[in-house]
């Protein structure tokens, strides 16, 4: 496999249609497995988590259920689960939601903090009356690392081990800021033309959300609001397309490095500013490839999952497209990107929940103030904060901050969210 293979399947890895905020989905999805593996009915259901999918879990819509958090998320695993189906497990909750509550009123579930230094780590055992059935995602939202019934073990991969394919270290390995610039403006474009379909479902989603009222209505108040700029209104779509999802909306959307929040702020911003430019087809889809694989390269610094908030590097491949369709070359993308390092890092992510849509509009109006200071030719100077000469330095050093020195704040920000009263 050459490399420009290697990066489409990487792409194809991170880009995944998904119903529902993934932290719990991937919950579910575990719950779902277990409950298959067991295959008796499901009596109880114990949890360990790792804190940053207990703090993304907490105060989500679930789909098609009016209700938010994890229990119902847990019942719908169990009572219409279906793990082949992956971050799409939880398509049938509006149908089965009833019976995901009746069966929480009869049933336990406990949900205990994991000792564990993996961030994205979720163990489930499924008890039934005369067996019990264990499976743990690790990694990544759909990477089953663990499975096993009454003690036999089915399925077992070490954490530290490469669980996709040899082509996903080459791949991550191989990308530089430059590296992606290449493969999203040079690359035959029939090899990039399947990125489209993400537009087509993050698009219906805000469509929905402008006609509705869901979450804050943050992208809705934006929209209607007096400011009718083509800045505001790419900033409103985008955002009602997060409150819809945060809100528990139904609709499928493509995620981005396991966030559907990441995968619609890669996508529509620059979708919708490229029709606003009337930019050809084919410079939309290397623009918007630009975006996703931006975002997926800084993420890839930063890990899955962190208290660094996702917007951050999302944003950042947002701003990226953003440079490209208006004229920028490589240099100005860099710009960009070195005028938000020092703008937005250190946005923390407090969980999953409804006013993720006002940290899309923070992020997206940082990357619109960068996009027109870098094709000014104006950055930051490498004095400056954590901004580096090296655009790869500069990402470096971001990944560092999410990835190893917040991890403090990730612990307060999870205590205060436990102990807060909410009432």
């Amino acid at each position: 496999m050459d490399n420009s293979d290697c990066i489409k399947n990487l792409m194809q890895r991170n880009i995944v249609v998904a119903v529902g905020c993934t932290e719990p989905v991937a919950v579910a999805l575990a719950v779902a497995k277990a409950k298959e593996v067991l295959a008796e009915q499901t009596n109880a259901v114990h949890l360990s988590l790792s804190k940053n999918i207990i703090k993304n879990a907490m105060g989500v819509g679930i789909p098609g259920t009016g209700m938010i958090g994890l229990p119902i998320a847990v019942a719908l695993g169990v009572v219409c689960g279906d793990s082949r189906k992956e971050l799409q497990v939880l398509c049938d909750a509006r149908a089965n939601v009833d019976k995901a509550k009746a069966w929480l009123d009869n049933h336990k579930i406990d949900i205990q903090p994991a000792d564990t230094e993996e961030k994205l780590f979720i163990q489930c055992t499924a008890k039934g009356d005369s067996s019990s059935a264990t499976a743990t995602i690790a990694g990544m939202h759909t990477n089953f690392v663990h499975v096993e019934k009454d003690g036999k073990v089915l399925l077992h991969k070490e954490l530290c081990e490469n669980t996709e394919t040899d082509c996903k270290d080459t791949a991550e390995q191989m990308l530089t800021a430059r590296t992606v610039w290449d493969y999203a403006t040079t690359e035959p474009l029939e090899n990039l033309q399947w990125i489209e379909d993400t537009v087509e479902l993050n698009d219906k989603c805000s469509e929905e959300s402008l006609k509705g009222n869901f979450g804050l209505q943050i992208g809705k108040r934006l929209f209607n609001s007096w400011d009718k700029s083509i800045r505001n209104e790419i900033i409103a779509r985008t955002c009602a397309a997060s409150d819809a999802r945060m809100d528990g909306i139904t609709l499928p959307i493509y995620s981005n490095s396991g966030s559907g929040n990441q995968g619609i702020t890669c996508t529509l911003p620059v979708y919708y500013y490229g029709l606003k430019r009337n930019s050809p087809k084919e410079k939309v889809i290397r623009a918007l490839t630009l975006s996703h694989l931006m975002s997926i390269y800084i993420k890839g610094k930063i890990g899955r999952l962190s208290a660094l908030c996702g917007i951050v590097n999302a944003s950042m491949g947002a701003a990226s497209g953003i440079t490209y369709l208006s004229g920028g070359n490589f240099e100005q993308v860099c710009y960009a990107i070195n005028n938000m390092t020092n703008t937005i890092t250190g946005m923390i992510c407090d969980g999953a929940k409804p006013s993720c849509a006002l940290k899309i509009s923070a992020g997206l109006n940082s990357a619109f103030d960068s996009v027109m200071l870098a094709l000014n030719n104006t950055v930051v100077d490498s004095t400056d904060g954590i901004a580096e000469t090296d655009i790869d330095k500069t990402i470096e050093d971001l990944g560092k901050i999410g990835r190893y020195g917040m991890d403090t704040i990730d612990d307060m920000v999870l205590e205060i969210m436990t102990h807060k009263n909410c009432g």
